[in-house]
């Protein structure tokens, strides 16, 4: 299968000199995506934002990972079409 994916974000001063850094880093379950966010934050990420198919479990344990500094917050439909519409949570 082959995802599409979009990320768009609304910034509140934004015009055409607006630039951002996203990373958009796919993982196989909850582990990897704990160490990809700890690599993240390594590097200076201070926000991860997280697909939909993270349910509430993996979201905890992403804030645990990277800590009360670091802002972590999530799309939420908690059943992912790449995931066969089910939770993450379910999954990992």
């Amino acid at each position: 299968m082959k995802l599409q994916a979009a990320f768009i974000f609304l910034v509140g001063d934004a015009d055409e000199t607006t630039r951002a850094v996203v990373h958009a880093i796919g993982c196989r379950n909850y582990d990897e995506a704990v160490s990809v966010a700890k690599a993240c934050v390594a590097d200076g990420v201070t926000a991860v934002e997280l697909c939909a198919g993270f349910g509430n479990e993996g979201i905890a344990r992403i804030q645990q990972a990277v800590g009360p500094d670091v802002a972590v917050g999530a799309v939420k439909f908690d059943f992912h079409p790449a995931l066969g519409f089910r939770s993450g949570d379910r999954l990992f």
